[in-house]
């Protein structure tokens, strides 16, 4: 790779030039080519943290010619891992596949997607980003009601085999949504639409930034079927937080990239894209793979207990090693790639004194968003692709696994050989009564969640009389390990997730701090993609990157950092919406 290649021809070019100057008599003592030398070499970076940012900015910075370190406590890849289920592999097969959370890619990533066309990975032209594939559907699986089932189009789509019933259903939960949501609150919500995309840069950061979604589209006033689907059901399904707290400047930019996306504007593919196998297996281990390849250093099992601070900078990162003992590791520079609510833990009261923006993360929330995973003897009829079912109490997503992996029978590769599928689970609601123990999640023991989400995506799906999941069917079930202590006073999440409630944005930090030798990457950093996301992560990492290369005085080509999409019909009218901004006057569209 370009990378490695440039540190060894700097070490070439150095030492041809100390021995040349030897030769021709110069006064060029080895002290002062030795000096020379190091200053044209890329220093040593520790990076603090190997889920998706921590690998990003390894990545980027081995390409350059750096030596990089990776410490990370438990396991790379972080939240984004799978991981196989403790126990369950007979006859020669792997564990069973389980991960924190299912893989979700859409066509609005270009940060991510490009890195993915990085990682070598057999037979792929593109490497690993051809191990994405498209799902041909989503649903808003409704109790008591037929699902609302809705088509991806996209160019080579299969759309998927439909029976006679299969229609049946589908228009009568297309004539139900009708009714359900009345035309006048319809209108309403796409005047919101239509008043966001035309809102300047300066509206969207300083009103609709404080203005949470659920306020901003009226949920409160409107119909059942409206808070479900229009304010519960986009927030949850397609930016994974809370229409009552999250901001609508994150929401709806959100929104409006995957309205463009689906339009086929400004996109790296199709709005909905999965993992053709286990995460790891597909993206993770290949991409630690070509790292390795590249120089980079892994120290797994390494907790940071504190960055340490003296003289203005950074000097050493003081961890736990796997046995317990603590030391001090020390580098050049330090890529500070922990999710925010372990990574403010390390940040002492010097080192917080020296940049402002690291104690106001503070302020940052994170929640409870956690998988789980049910394997099946038998695949449920389900659909080609995301369910959302939006009356559960306990907000879940779902996705059915094996279909979406061509190249593995499920059955024969994984667990006891009776398992055929896996259905992978979201839960987002941890703070909501059930409807079997009539207790939250966080209130429930482990065995009780797998049962009350069962009996949770019963209500959704066999609700109509069709049954789709089958009590016989089920073979086990595996709860993300990061939960622990819940059914007690003291419940813990070691994988939480960034949340975004109205003002949070003007509390996210950028990547290059104060600091001159630290530089921070995470899905909390400011970047272009207002969301804690994969894409937020990679992004962050490279402007991480780029400031680190900028602080060395580095030479090396910067990272490429694509923004969203932004419709150029619609400049215009931004243009005049941030003068009636400066006038203190609403948008033009604003029906208030």
């Amino acid at each position: 790779m370009a990378g490695s290649g440039a540190s060894r021809r700097t070490l070439i070019a150095a030492t041809a030039a100390a021995g040349g100057a030897a030769a021709l008599g110069t006064a060029r003592t080895a002290t002062a080519a030795a000096a020379t030398s190091a200053t044209r070499t890329p220093g040593s970076v520790a990076v603090l943290g190997g889920g998706v940012a921590g690998l990003t900015a390894a990545h980027e910075l081995a390409e350059r010619g750096f030596r990089v370190t990776v410490y990370e406590r438990r396991a790379l890849g972080g939240k984004a891992r799978s991981m196989g289920v403790p126990g369950s592999a007979r006859g020669g097969r792997r564990e069973l596949p389980a991960e924190h959370g299912f893989r979700f890619i859409p066509g609005i990533y270009h940060n991510l997607p490009d890195t993915m066309r990085r990682i070598p990975f057999p037979g792929n032209p593109n490497g690993v980003w051809n191990n994405l594939v498209a799902p041909s559907e989503m649903s808003f699986a409704r109790t008591g009601r037929e699902d609302l089932r809705l088509p991806l189009p996209w160019p080579g789509h299969q759309p998927p085999d439909l029976t006679l019933d299969d229609v049946r259903r589908a228009l009568t939960a297309v004539m139900e949504t009708v009714r359900g949501i009345p035309p006048h609150e319809t209108a309403y919500f796409l005047n919101r639409v239509l008043v966001f995309l035309t809102s300047c840069d300066e509206r969207r950061n300083d009103v609709w930034e404080a203005t949470p979604w659920w306020d901003y589209i009226r949920a409160e006033r409107m119909s059942h079927d409206y808070q479900r689907i229009l304010a519960v059901g986009v927030t949850r399904n397609i930016v994974a937080t809370k229409a009552e707290e999250a901001s609508t400047r994150t929401v709806a930019s959100l929104l409006e990239a995957f309205v463009f996306n689906a339009l086929g504007r400004g996109a790296d593919g199709p709005l909905d894209r999965i993992l053709n196998a286990p995460t790891n297996e597909a993206w993770i281990d290949p991409w630690v793979a070509h790292l390795t390849s590249l120089g980079v250093e892994f120290a797994v099992g390494r907790t940071v207990r504190e960055v340490l601070y003296d003289g203005g900078r950074v000097t050493g990162a003081r961890i736990t090693d796997p046995d317990g003992a603590a030391r001090t590791v020390t580098a050049d520079h330090y890529v500070c790639a922990m999710p925010v609510e372990h990574a403010r833990r390390t940040w002492g009261a010097d080192l917080r004194a020296a940049d402002p923006q690291l104690a106001r993360c503070d302020k940052l929330q994170t929640d409870w968003m956690t998988g789980i995973q049910f394997y099946l003897t038998e695949s449920a009829p389900l659909l080609d692709g995301h369910l959302n079912c939006v009356d559960s109490p306990w907000s879940l997503t779902a996705i059915q696994q094996a279909g979406h992996w061509p190249d593995r029978d499920f059955h024969a590769d994984y667990g006891d050989g009776a398992a055929v599928d896996c259905l992978s689970v979201d839960i987002s609601e941890w703070d909501k009564p059930g409807i079997l123990y009539g207790r939250t999640a966080k209130q429930c023991t482990r065995d009780e969640v797998a049962k009350e989400v069962w009996a949770q995506l019963k209500a959704a799906l066999n609700d109509t009389g069709k049954v789709v999941l089958r009590d016989g069917a089920l073979h086990s079930w595996f709860l993300d390990p990061g939960v622990d202590g819940i059914g007690t006073p003291h419940p813990v999440n070691e994988d939480e997730l960034l949340i975004h409630p109205a003002g949070t944005f003007h509390n996210r930090p950028t990547a290059a701090t104060s600091v001159p030798n630290l530089f921070l990457a995470g899905d909390y950093v400011s970047v272009d993609i207002d969301l804690a996301t994969m894409e937020g992560a990679n992004a962050s990492a490279r402007a991480a990157v780029n400031a680190l290369l900028d602080r060395a005085g580095s030479d090396a080509p910067r990272c490429t950092i694509t923004p969203l999409y932004r419709a150029p019909e619609f400049e215009a009218l931004k243009r005049h919406d941030r003068t009636r901004y400066r006038w203190g006057l609403p948008n033009a569209l604003d029906l208030g």
